[in-house]
């Protein structure tokens, strides 16, 4: 009796607020579904690809290849794995998560971010998000990176450290900085407090983000972890920028 209620509460629900497409806002099945018209955007980035820096190849080069910028600028972290390519849906779903507050996606997003991680979430040993500054915490309200990360932690029964890593710089925007700039922006901006050295000595960690761009704000929280003692970090991502496969 308790489930047909709750099945009569859920399709009453649905004649008020009908599932829709989190891309498009077509009518679809299910909530947070999406329409065949914009899966069809989705670029996910499945093998082949660049086994470090994750970076999709348009042909199978073998097992083990890496990238030309992977062996010729090797990350500080040890792997990047992303869902997709920032473009069409995927674009849609980051901006709907991180700028028109649908904090709701992040379920939907973790899912896909555990099965893209290529095993590295199940072999870890913690999950930490990507900090915002206290001030721009404040101004915003949540932390993407951190509604991905706690998805993620849930989903997989790995602990969740959001206070692990600290913001301490108060950064410029990323957007439209170049490569360098972007690199000299976050220099210095993250630290692990001496309260959370213990949990990080020696363990293989997920670090979570929203995007990869350059890898530079990925790249300098990296740096503070393993400063910290951590053994190895994971960057995973939901979406990256890809200038063209190779």
């Amino acid at each position: 009796m308790g489930s047909g209620l709750g099945r009569g509460w859920s399709a009453a629900v649905d004649v008020v607020y009908p599932p829709v497409c989190v891309g498009c806002g077509r009518i679809v099945g299910q909530h947070r579904g999406v329409c065949p018209a914009c899966w069809a955007t989705l670029r996910l980035i499945e093998r082949p690809y660049c086994e470090v820096l994750g970076a999709p190849f348009t042909h199978d080069l073998g097992a083990g290849i890496l990238s030309a910028d992977a062996i010729a600028n090797p990350p500080v972290f040890e792997r990047l794995r992303s869902v997709a390519i920032h473009d069409g849906i995927a674009r849609s779903l980051v901006h709907g998560l991180k700028y028109r507050d649908r904090t709701d996606l992040a379920a939907m997003m973790a899912q896909w971010m555990v099965r893209a991680s290529d095993g590295s979430v199940a072999a870890c040993d913690a999950i930490v998000p990507v900090p915002l500054h206290a001030l721009r915490l404040w101004g915003r309200k949540f932390n993407q990176s951190a509604e991905l990360a706690r998805a993620i932690a849930r989903i997989s029964g790995k602990p969740y450290l959001p206070n692990t890593l600290l913001r301490t710089k108060r950064t410029a925007r990323q957007v439209g900085l170049g490569a360098t700039a972007r690199q000299d922006n976050v220099r210095g901006a993250f630290t692990v407090p001496e309260s959370g050295r213990a949990g990080l000595f020696g363990k293989s960690i997920v670090l979570v983000d929203d995007v990869y761009t350059t890898g530079a704000t990925v790249s300098a929280a990296t740096r503070a972890l393993k400063r910290a003692g951590a053994g190895e970090v994971t960057v995973l991502t939901f979406a990256r920028a890809v200038s063209g496969l190779i």
